[in-house]
């Protein structure tokens, strides 16, 4: 009897010659043999299924998460199976790599156990790697502006808007002095926290004022300018040019003026929608001749000294990228010849990461180019204009945020659990008491069913167990049918997908984590990152799955990845739910997000930001040392950023227990459960690590009294 039969067989088996219910002119069954094709679980080569691959390796999945393509040089895996960092790039020694789970361990081992007792999720930060991109893109133009013979320098500046944090910000000021690297600022917090940094800095790092501004935001400018730092107001609107004029012979400042110029060079797709003609930002030609005249008329022309532009984020080819510049230049050419005291052209950010490893400039998700042919091709396209106009070579500056601080810092969560379907098995007496239960109408599409079975019609047998499901679900909200029997008949259904192949081998894993807070580019706009698990990876990932985060909400999920698929090869979790403190843990860990992502997270369902810290390469038994931590925001801390007051609140749920009549000992033991829940952080935990200390209502009393 065929499998397939056996399924749908109820206890008596139909007698020979069946047909499909209502129709005798089908033909006597044929019994088949084998059984559906198998499907394979991965199509790429180096996941192949594992009866054609009994042994795995740390390079097999290297080359199925495509690690060497978007990781190199700063990410690979050990042998061991764990992702590892490489500090210094390519002049990483072996003895020098970090193990990323060894980081994971110390940060979340309990402070009695030698850990850092922080919950997860987890940002860790590499200062080193940031200290190497910042050196990289140096000597990328270095070495370009002495090959091609171009007579100034590169100084580049660091656009705060990609990453705010303190110390990323106070690292790349220290890291950058000595050769000149300066920030951008485009509002008034950033400004503030840019000239503070800068005074730490080198004296000639530019301070680029870019954005809207106002009297106030212009006045913190020109103050700037007082304090001897090397600031640039930057014109993005014609009308502020009034206020400029005004301001600094009010302060007595003379100050230094560039503008924004609206070039017609777009760049196509979502990262270029600030470009072209009708892009947000910058003036026109009309505007600039404009802006050149009224400044000859002040007699402040001599104060216009710096033209920028921006192309777009994420420039997918330096042939878009020489289009663009060979255009700003001629601009910057045309102003020279007007007679302003032109000295610097600011190409904007787009210099692009490569988040899928594919090199491709056909994708938002990479480019096709290295660090080292895009400032080559910058400096031949500034070059051969001004060569052609007999301009002497400005100084080049760039705004890179998203290729300085995007590999620098690694995103950590734990998957707590996975939703596995269990198809049921049911003897021959639960299948005649299910058939039994079945309506007139449900039991002949039963019968079809076993008939399409025994005849081995795989898509009629679909066919008639979803007419069976639906009628059946059908009388359920009439009420002619109970809940044991429509269980029933969901388990039969499943057997029959199960046995025909046609189960969804994708599995959903929960996280710890809140997408719309750690990687609110993804929900906003469909940015993809490079996800893998951190550890595991000398074993061969046998499910596929997506990711579903904590929030009640049906967006916050991850199902696109950056292998261009709905899922995610993943390893079966080990034993019981990690929360129950049964099985192994299961992290993974996202790629390539330290640009904005941080600065751009909310705080639905009130989860906060993760756990930070910041951790330096050393010559220790682990190959590292954490510097500073920074425990995620406990859930009192995120609901005053909504205006709640926690200790009002704990004090009114404290009187409740009291006046409900409550026990002296419960009263206490419900407070310190309160306290504790008050100062934890949102996120899911661990059962060891929810136990109540003794004074925990005592200390939050004291502290919030």
């Amino acid at each position: 009897m065929p499998a397939l039969a056996y399924c749908v067989e109820a206890a008596a088996a139909p007698p020979p010659g069946c047909a499909f219910a209502g129709d005798s002119s089908l033909p006597s069954p044929v019994l088949f043999s084998g059984g559906p094709p198998e499907t394979t679980i991965f199509t790429s080569p180096a996941a192949a299924p594992i009866s054609e691959n009994p042994s795995w390796s740390p390079s097999l999945s290297s080359s199925l998460y495509k690690i060497d393509g978007w990781g190199a040089p700063y990410f690979s895996v050990n042998g061991s199976g764990n992702m590892t960092v490489r500090p210094y790039g390519t002049a990483t020694l072996p003895h020098q790599e970090i193990d990323l789970l060894k980081i994971v361990k110390k940060a979340s081992d309990p402070i009695s156990s030698g850990g850092l007792g922080l919950q997860l999720p987890l940002i860790v930060r590499f200062p080193d790697v940031l200290k190497n991109r910042l050196e990289s893109l140096q000597s990328a133009f270095d070495c370009a502006i002495q090959s091609q013979g171009y007579g100034s320098h590169y100084q580049g500046v660091y656009p705060v808007k990609c990453n705010q944090d303190r110390f990323v910000v106070e690292d790349i000021v220290k890291f950058g002095s000595p050769f000149r690297f300066g920030l951008e600022a485009g509002s008034k917090p950033e400004i503030l926290l840019a000239m503070s940094c800068l005074c730490k800095g080198n004296r000639d790092a530019f301070l680029v004022c870019n954005g809207f501004k106002d009297a106030e935001y212009i006045s913190l400018a020109l103050i700037a300018r007082k304090l001897a730092l090397n600031t640039v107001i930057v014109l993005e609107q014609e009308e502020e040019l009034d206020l400029v004029i005004d301001l600094s012979k009010a302060l007595f400042v003379r100050p230094v003026i560039g503008m924004r110029a609206k070039l017609r060079t777009k760049h196509s797709g979502h990262f270029g929608s600030t470009s072209g003609e009708k892009g947000k930002f910058g003036l026109t030609t009309t505007q600039i001749l404009r802006v050149v005249r009224k400044l000859k008329q002040a007699d402040m022309l001599d104060c216009l000294q710096l033209l920028h532009f921006h192309i777009g984020s994420q420039i997918p080819s330096t042939a878009l990228l020489t289009d663009g510049i060979s255009e700003a230049a001629q601009i910057y050419c045309e102003l020279v010849r007007l007679g302003a005291n032109m000295l610097v052209i600011d190409i904007g950010g787009g210099l692009g990461i490569d988040y899928d490893g594919s090199k491709s400039g056909d994708s938002e998700l990479s480019v096709a180019y290295e660090l080292e042919e895009y400032a080559s091709t910058v400096v031949d396209a500034v070059r051969c204009v001004c060569d052609r106009r007999a301009v002497k070579h400005p100084i080049i500056c760039s705004e890179s945020g998203r290729a300085i601080v995007s590999h620098h810092s690694v995103l950590i969560f734990e998957a707590v659990s996975a939703s596995s379907y269990e198809v049921p098995s049911m003897s021959p007496i639960e299948r005649q008491y299910l058939v039994d239960g079945l309506t007139d109408d449900a039991r002949i599409d039963y019968q079809n069913l076993l008939t399409a079975a025994y005849m081995g019609e795989y898509e009629a047998c679909l066919l008639y167990a979803d007419q069976l499901k639906q009628c059946c679900v059908d009388k359920f909200k009439d009420g002619c049918l109970g809940m044991e029997e429509l269980a029933a008949v969901d388990g039969l259904c499943a057997l029959v997908s199960k046995a025909i192949g046609e189960v969804d081998a994708v599995r959903t894993y929960h996280v710890n984590l809140s997408i719309f807070t750690s990687i609110p580019d993804f929900w906003g706009i469909d940015q993809l990152f490079p996800i893998v698990p951190i550890h595991r990876l000398d074993q061969r990932p046998s499910v596929r799955g997506i990711l579903s985060d904590l929030t009640c909400d049906s967006d916050g999920k991850i199902d696109r990845f950056v292998n261009g698929e709905s899922s995610l090869p993943l390893h079966e979790l080990e034993g019981n739910s990690s929360l129950s403190g049964g099985g192994g843990r299961y992290y993974l860990g996202m790629f390539l997000g330290g640009a904005y992502e941080e600065a751009l997270g909310g705080v639905h369902n009130l989860f906060s930001s993760p756990s930070v810290v910041r951790v330096m390469q050393s010559d220790g038994p682990h190959s590292f040392a954490v510097t500073r931590t920074v425990p995620g925001p406990s859930c009192a801390d995120i609901l005053r950023v909504m205006q709640h007051e926690p200790e009002l609140m704990f004090e009114t749920l404290k009187h409740r227990a009291e006046e409900f009549g409550q026990e002296e000992d419960d009263v206490g033991g419900i407070a310190n459960s309160l306290a504790m829940s008050f100062r934890n952080m949102p996120y899911l935990a661990s059962a060891s690590s929810c136990t109540n200390g003794a004074g925990d209502a005592e200390q939050w009393t004291y502290c919030y009294a």
